[in-house]
């Protein structure tokens, strides 16, 4: 059975490589400017991708290679290859010149040499992943999980179902709209944290002691971890399922091998073929609820039918190549006139609002969304974090931003590997939340301070929670060390 595993990542590896060399060669024979520079940004894209899958990558690694290989590379390529460099998204003042794509390509290959100088520092200097994990931790929450397992199960798929529907039937926090329902002592916040990756948490925490615990897979427990994901996102207004999705899955896929757990090739398929079911019908579901909220269609009545199934199939084509953050925003801050330290300065000076678009859609792009309705939609344009540490104008800058930013973001991983018991999958999801935002940095940055500070605080409550059980087991007598 590990050799069909075997084959079938070679398949898989041999398919990737063989589309990635003719989108290239696409690409550049329709390549405005150097073709030197392009592929020079084609290899520090791909150092980029590969460099997260090493033996000693983190997940931070992986996530920013897969996320920036989507939002740079594979954008670019395809829009170059086949859409004559035309971009559905707001480039700003980019004239669609050679030099222009030279500036760009090289702004962004600038960034991915900082991110990798980061990650080889850190394996160098700082931490990486055993290659095995053997020793049993959190052994409070782990009894705890074992004694009530049947019991835990159903309070969390009643518990994420309660919060979708509510979420969903109240307003509380949903993509691009305004909240209707603002709930007392900060549990809109709650909800906030619960629906983006609090609930996502509680499924690797149980994910970790199912495997861990039988030292072999579980199908209940991995659909129920499924189900979470598209409850929480339909609820959410948001097609990004597969977000958190594929970090928990790629976490387990990394955690059955150090945690070496007994496997097969079956169960891995039949989990793939389920999430991309889930995953189809979420985007589906959700299109078709943003094109009634948002454009006005009514699905009820006669011959909105079509129109309804127009603008979810239009949203859908769309939504694969296009919801990347990434060069478009590198496109417009480049091209800007007025780069420099004050640019710098007021991007970190804006301030949360629901009634106004973003800085970066008001100073830098023609924002499609200048005549929203803000008083029912929130919508915003996102630079990304490689465009906003290109507002000074200084590659210089933005290398030295890149390099620290992996570093502390590896830091953050670290941190949740020894404080939240050693748990891969837990890691993988939390380090997908980093970069997410980083991919989409650029709106009220100077609040980032609270996702970061909400992710400790998480971590910190599966730690102590595991501390006071094992107080409470050891006076039960239930444990004796």
């Amino acid at each position: 059975m590990n050799n069909n595993k075997l084959q079938c990542l070679d398949y898989i590896k041999i398919i990737f490589l063989v589309a990635s060399v003719i989108l290239f060669v696409c690409a550049i024979c329709k390549y405005k400017g150097e073709g030197i520079t392009y592929f020079f940004f084609t290899i520090m894209s791909y150092a980029l991708l590969f460099a997260g899958f090493r033996k000693n990558a983190l997940f931070f690694d992986t996530f920013i290679g897969i996320f920036f290989w989507l939002g740079f590379w594979l954008k670019l390529s395809v829009r170059v290859a086949f859409m004559e460099g035309k971009f559905a998204i707001q480039v700003g003042n980019f004239d669609g010149s050679g030099a222009s794509f030279n500036q760009v390509l090289l702004v962004a290959s600038c960034a991915f040499l900082g991110l990798l100088a980061a990650s080889f520092i850190r394996e160098k200097f700082l931490f990486s992943y055993p290659s095995k994990i053997n020793e049993r931790t959190q052994h409070g929450l782990f009894v705890f999980y074992t004694r009530y397992r049947k019991y835990i199960l159903i309070g969390f798929t009643l518990l994420f179902i309660t919060v979708a529907v509510t979420n969903a039937h109240f307003g509380i926090y949903q993509r691009g709209t305004i909240p209707t329902t603002i709930l007392p002592y900060g549990l809109s916040g709650v909800y906030k944290w619960l629906l983006l990756f609090g609930l996502a948490s509680f499924s690797a925490v149980i994910l970790k002691f199912e495997f861990t615990g039988t030292k072999k897979t579980s199908y209940p427990v991995a659909i129920i971890g499924l189900m979470e994901c598209l409850f929480s996102n339909v609820s959410l207004l948001s097609r990004g399922m597969i977000i958190n999705t594929s970090a928990l899955v790629y976490g387990v896929v990394v955690g059955v091998k150090r945690y070496e757990i007994k496997s097969n090739l079956r169960y891995l398929i039949t989990c793939f073929i389920i999430f991309v079911v889930l995953f189809v019908s979420s985007v589906l579901i959700v299109n078709s609820l943003r094109a009634v909220k948002f454009s006005g269609i009514q699905a009820g009545q006669a011959g909105q039918a079509s129109q309804l199934l127009e603008q979810t199939a239009r949203s859908t084509t769309v939504l694969f190549l296009d919801r990347w953050v990434g060069i478009e925003g590198v496109m417009a801050v480049s091209s800007y006139p007025d780069k420099g330290w004050g640019l710098w300065r007021k991007g970190w000076q804006e301030k949360f609002s629901d009634k106004k678009i973003s800085f970066f859609d008001i100073n830098i792009i023609d924002s499609p969304y200048k005549n929203t309705d803000t008083t029912k939609h929130h919508f915003i344009s996102l630079p990304g974090v490689v465009a906003f540490c290109f507002y000074p104008g200084s590659l210089i800058f933005l290398f030295a931003c890149m390099l620290v930013i992996g570093i502390f973001a590896s830091l953050i991983e670290i941190v949740a590997f020894r404080l939240g018991g050693k748990n891969i999958i837990l890691c993988a999801l939390l380090a997908q939340v980093i970069v997410f935002r980083l991919s989409s940095f650029g709106y009220v940055p100077g609040q980032s301070y609270l996702l970061l500070g909400t992710i400790i605080v998480n971590i910190l409550m599966i730690y102590l929670a595991d501390k006071f059980l094992i107080l409470w087991f050891k006076r039960k007598g239930i444990l004796n060390f």
